[in-house]
């Protein structure tokens, strides 16, 4: 009799602790359990758990539930507006969860950054990068005119840039752009610079959706590509939104829409 008395003494010591409450509002009980989830939701971004934690977490939950309240007795839950924003947040709560659950699944592994590397590398090998100065205009006649004027010597070519440049980026330091692949630019200029050879200057004007430039190439190298380890956070930021799309995408394509 004497152990069973301990027994179920022990049992009621060691009740789950989810079933009991930490506060209650208007007859609406807050849980352990609820606020064990919340805490655990705050230390998942970077909080640490403390008594000061729970403490705020607590109020923070009262003080909500008594606001909720308000909100229902006057009816504010059953505004057309209101219902269809809580919808919005559900859907959004549910399709972060199903995107996380996902990735939980199909991890983007460092075999899997190693591999998207090593083969945008490859893709680099062999590429330049150029150091270039460019004059922008609006007019055809004022290019060809500038282009005259620095083969005659008349002015520099960081001069002309700095007083007939219209591009505010780089016309106030002479037209410099640094260093950069062709990729960065837009077809017509990428296919002008190179066709240049090193401190070669277009010898017509070269027009984009800009306006008319004027280019100079100052200096070409190969492309020196990063490190693995420099790169690797942007990798796995990139493989993991091709991974969602794939998956979004999947998801489409199995779903009957009409």
């Amino acid at each position: 009799m004497k152990r069973l008395a301990m027994f179920a003494a022990a049992c009621a010591i060691a009740a789950p602790v989810y079933a009991q409450n930490v506060a209650t509002v208007n007859g609406k009980a807050i849980t352990q359990q609820q606020l064990d989830q919340f805490v655990s939701l705050l230390i998942s971004q970077g909080a640490q758990d403390s008594p000061q934690l729970r403490e705020q977490v607590k109020q923070e939950m009262v003080g909500r539930l008594v606001a909720v309240q308000a909100a229902e007795k006057a009816g504010i839950n059953k505004q057309p507006a209101v219902v269809q924003e809580i919808e919005l947040a559900r859907q959004g709560i549910l399709v972060r969860a199903l995107m996380a659950e996902h990735l939980k699944k199909n991890p983007i592994t460092d075999a899997k950054m190693q591999a998207e590397y090593d083969r945008i590398k490859k893709e680099q090998a062999g590429r330049q990068e150029y150091k270039l100065r460019h004059i922008l205009v609006k007019d055809e006649k004022a290019a060809q005119g500038l282009i005259a004027d620095i083969k005659a010597k008349k002015v520099s070519f960081e001069a002309a840039a700095k007083k007939d440049s219209v591009d505010p980026g780089s016309g106030q330091k002479g037209g410099e752009l640094g260093w950069a692949p062709t990729s960065n630019y837009v077809p017509e200029f990428a296919k002008a610079v190179e066709s240049l050879k090193k401190g070669e200057m277009t010898s017509t004007p070269v027009h984009t959706q800009f306006g008319w430039h004027i280019i100079e190439m100052e200096d070409s190298r190969p492309i020196t590509f990063p490190a693995f380890k420099d790169v690797k956070p942007q990798l796995e930021k990139m493989l993991r939104q091709q991974e969602l799309a794939q998956y979004q995408e999947s998801l489409m394509k199995s779903a009957s829409i009409k």
